[in-house]
């Protein structure tokens, strides 16, 4: 790794470090239970490098449901993925891919969070729409060339509406790791992502 991606990758440690204790002391004590000197103390960073990375502790606690993957890692998949495969394909891989792991889980906690204090909800839906503009960025640099903007514009939109549901809690899911006795006659994340983008993929026809 050179220096410069050396830098980087420090940096993203460091923004991540304080995003995450900024989420559990949230979890501990609630949104109002503790101040940025809170945050900084618990990740072990001064109150300056927090003011590097994030405007105020709801912003931090929001970033921590910011899937933690390098570039390398999306290269990585569109690499192992076949040469033929169509946009709609690379964001079903890439949707799974972002909520991976304990992120949908965070994603739902904040959206609850954000129903009871107000102030937190500009930052999520922040989040929320960061992960669709970097499925979109990725679709046009790789598809610029076959397919129009506004096509790619469209697909991103429409398959990334499908998570609302997940992180509302409207729809009747059982996230990752959920064990089944909790909701057992709810289908699974996998089958809810498969269905959406089937539905994407036969042009809504049943």
């Amino acid at each position: 790794m050179n220096k410069q991606g050396l830098r980087e990758f420090k940096k993203e440690a460091t923004a991540h470090a304080l995003a995450e204790a900024a989420f559990q002391l949230t979890l501990e004590r609630g949104i109002d239970g503790f101040v940025v000197d809170d945050v900084v103390q618990t990740a072990g960073y001064s109150r300056r490098t927090f003011a590097n990375y994030y405007s105020c502790k709801e912003e931090a606690i929001a970033m921590s449901a910011v899937p933690y993957h390098g570039t390398e890692e999306f290269i990585d998949l569109v690499n192992r993925l076949p040469e033929n495969t169509s946009p709609l394909e690379l964001v079903h891989h890439l949707t799974k891919m972002q909520l991976a792991g304990d992120v949908i889980h965070k994603m739902r906690r904040l959206v609850e969070l954000s129903k009871k204090h107000p102030t937190l909800e500009p930052y999520t839906l922040s989040v929320i729409y960061g992960l669709q503009t970097k499925a979109q960025n990725l679709l046009d640099d790789l598809f610029r060339e076959q397919y129009a903007t506004g096509f790619i514009h469209f697909l991103v939109g429409a398959a990334y509406a499908a998570i609302h549901p997940l992180l509302d809690g409207s729809a009747h899911v059982r996230l990752p790791g959920q064990p089944v006795d909790e909701m057992p006659d709810a289908i699974s994340f996998d089958e809810y992502i498969d269905t959406a983008f089937g539905y994407l993929r036969n042009g809504f026809q049943i």
